[in-house]
């Protein structure tokens, strides 16, 4: 569709999900009666601008308020098809209720969003992230059964897993893979060790991702596509907005669609909340179009992303994410005035020669003064030089202290580690130590 005939198709769905939420969420109600609006009173996306945006922890607040599924359930309790929910890492967890609708309507979406991007029903998904309350591996499971592929539900998580994974890849040749950015590196780090080369025993041709900004990293796209020699597909936007795919690449790989007839979404500034023009950096936040057991409307992401409108070879006319999610607000760490995304870290050390595979960043402070040191992996090659050549490491940390410089404003002092030195993750990796109230505790004990 050209934009303004598109835009005209999401104002009637959005007009009818606001009158729905209405009716049947005494929260959503409540809500848009304080901000003095109604649904008629939505007549443009303009308009649709003026409902107050919806956060965690409102959703976490009412849910507590009216356990377990909060008093914006939609609908009665013996529709709902499936409970997920959030760990809790961060706080109380969140319960989602799927109604039996919504779980057929989860189903086409991500068959559609991974039609796009290449998957066709010859091929077998391999899914290597968990099985439990996380949605992705659900959803990647439920679009590969409504395309009529064959699904592999490996899983991850258990002590040993990934060595059998290795094995079972080898010998049943999945064509397509999907799980966290992490776990695809550390899967092909574990098939090295088994004696395989992922790229020549695997086969598979294409790898999407989501949980991590890793896929839209270009040195890590980079990486994960010269490891295993298929196309790297970064997708994804959050739990709560299941169907999580509806941001996601297309098979030429130009940044992720925004699949606005599924779940529209606006790019605000974080501190005016006013709507980004193509070309600027802002905060997806997202509606659900189609969903009716727990429908989002306005939901702040807190991630941060750049969007454009520019078309892309596949004749998709939806505005694009150039750069995928490669942060979050409040993720960007402040050190000595400078925003530093952990992404930007990761993408110059994967592309200088002689990383190993992972890193850390801690933080810390002395005096008055932060400290930012970065804890990276030497390669195992650079480990087999360094005893002819005493200088190898030296030269390393100071080639990746002054790459680091460059991209990220401040001077870090890189501390080397010998290969396999930091934990691995299956699922989503945690890069960032703050330490600097620590500091503060410890002085203000003193």
């Amino acid at each position: 569709m050209a934009p303004e005939e598109r835009a005209a198709a999401i104002l009637v769905k959005l007009r009818a999900q606001m009158a729905y939420a209405w009716d049947r969420a005494p929260f959503y109600r409540e809500k848009w009666q304080g901000a003095g609006l109604e649904p008629g009173d939505i007549r443009t996306l303009e308009d649709f601008r003026r409902v107050p945006i919806l956060t965690k922890e409102e959703i976490r607040a009412d849910q507590a308020a009216h356990p377990p599924f909060g008093s914006y359930l939609c609908i009665a309790g013996g529709e709902v098809a499936r409970v997920h929910g959030t760990s809790g890492t961060t706080g109380k967890p969140t319960a989602f209720a799927i109604g039996r609708d919504d779980w057929l309507r989860i189903r086409n979406a991500h068959a559609r969003i991974m039609w796009s991007f290449g998957v066709r029903p010859a091929d077998t998904l391999f899914i290597g992230s968990f099985f439990s309350l996380y949605m992705g591996s659900w959803g990647a499971l439920a679009g590969a059964e409504r395309l009529g592929m064959t699904a592999f539900p490996f899983g991850a998580g258990v002590p040993g897993q990934t060595k059998v994974a290795v094995r079972w890849i080898r010998d049943v040749k999945p064509t397509v893979f999907y799980g966290t950015p992490s776990y695809g590196l550390y899967l092909a780090e574990k098939a090295r060790e088994e004696g395989m080369d992922p790229r020549r025993d695997f086969g598979f041709r294409i790898l999407f991702f989501s949980g991590e900004p890793g896929a839209g990293i270009p040195a890590t796209k980079r990486q994960i596509e010269e490891t295993y020699g298929g196309l790297c597909v970064d997708t994804g936007s959050m739990a709560e907005m299941t169907p999580w795919m509806t941001n996601a690449e297309c098979m030429h790989r130009t940044g992720m669609h925004l699949w606005q007839d599924l779940v529209y979404t606006e790019l605000l500034d974080p501190e005016t909340k006013a709507p980004v023009p193509s070309g600027g950096e802002g905060v997806p936040v997202y509606t659900h179009l189609e969903r009716t057991s727990q429908p989002m409307i306005r939901y702040w992401s807190g991630d941060l992303a750049t969007w454009t409108g520019e078309p892309c070879p596949c004749g998709r006319t939806y505005p694009r994410l150039p750069k995928g999610i490669y942060g979050r607000v409040d993720d960007m760490v402040i050190v000595r005035g400078a925003n530093i995304s952990p992404s930007a870290i990761e993408d110059t050390l994967r592309a200088t020669p002689g990383f190993g595979g992972e890193f850390r960043v801690v933080i810390t402070r002395e005096e008055a003064m932060d400290h930012l040191v970065v804890q990276v992996e030497y390669a195992r090659e650079v480990a087999a030089q360094a005893g002819r050549d005493g200088a190898i490491l030296e030269r390393l940390r100071k080639e990746m202290e002054e790459r680091l410089r460059t991209v990220i404003g401040v001077w870090p002092t890189v501390s080397l580690l010998p290969p396999e030195t930091l934990p691995r993750s299956e699922f989503k990796a945690r890069r960032v130590i703050d330490n600097r109230d620590l500091f503060r505790s410890l002085r203000g004990g003193a």
